[in-house]
């Protein structure tokens, strides 16, 4: 069936389009919800003045799009899932369970909305992308933990946008301190080296006093011997 879209429809065309389709999913689906017409002259009137009217419209929705999608923006999700040694789940996380999340968080979005490549079947850190409007897609990060372990301490890219955002001034100051620390230990691991004394010249030892030869102490007993006064054994 040859129709002319009234609305974007997506893998399909913008509006104004002439598109052709099974009539199943004309009749069922972009008739009765008015996203398009049958191609003929007279609707083909009706588009062109409907036009002006359709732009307000789209406007209005683009920014209620914008709205929801910034306050959908900074949003994680987090499921427990018991899973195998190789972190292998017992189960599945899929569009279902990410629009029942996002439901419990305020969030109503069509499943049809959600892009999820597969079905996630492990641990970890993965993304799911939420078409806002034609023109505005949501990132989300997702996170898979196991039962009782805490999403929060996740890594890094898992943190609200803008949480992990640090001025250049900061990481400047911070980028001095790691410099000042960094010298600092290369001070107290190298220090300077002290010169060793050097050693001290040894003193020389005294010359040994040259003994008394035999014939000179005997003269000098002799000569004692001599001036000593002789003792008259009479007048004793």
């Amino acid at each position: 069936m040859k129709l002319i879209l009234n609305d974007h429809i997506e893998n399909l065309g913008e509006r104004g389009d002439s598109v052709v389709v099974k009539a199943g999913y004309a009749n069922n689906f972009l008739l009765p919800k008015k996203l398009a017409y049958p191609d003929t002259p007279g609707n083909r009137r009706r588009f062109e003045q409907e036009q002006t009217g359709w732009e307000e419209m789209d406007l209005e929705r683009r920014g209620a799009a914008e709205k929801f999608a910034a306050e959908l923006d900074g949003t994680m999700l987090a499921f427990e899932r018991r899973a195998g040694e190789n972190d292998v789940l017992f189960g599945s996380v899929n569009v279902a369970d990410v629009a029942r999340e996002l439901t419990e968080k305020g969030f109503e979005i069509d499943r049809k909305r959600i892009r999820l490549e597969h079905a996630i079947k492990e641990l970890g850190a993965f993304e799911v992308v939420v078409h806002v409007h034609r023109d505005i897609d949501v990132t989300i990060p997702v996170r898979v933990v196991r039962p009782g372990e805490d999403p929060n301490a996740a890594a890094p890219e898992f943190v609200a946008e803008g949480a992990l955002e640090v001025s250049e001034e900061v990481e400047a100051a911070h980028a001095i301190e790691e410099d000042i620390e960094t010298a600092a230990v290369h001070v107290v691991s190298e220090p300077e080296a002290v010169p060793e004394p050097e050693p001290a010249e040894p003193e020389p030892e005294p010359e040994p006093e040259p003994e008394a030869e035999p014939e000179a102490e005997a003269e000098a007993e002799s000569m004692d011997s001599d001036e000593r006064p002789k003792t008259d054994p009479v007048s004793e």
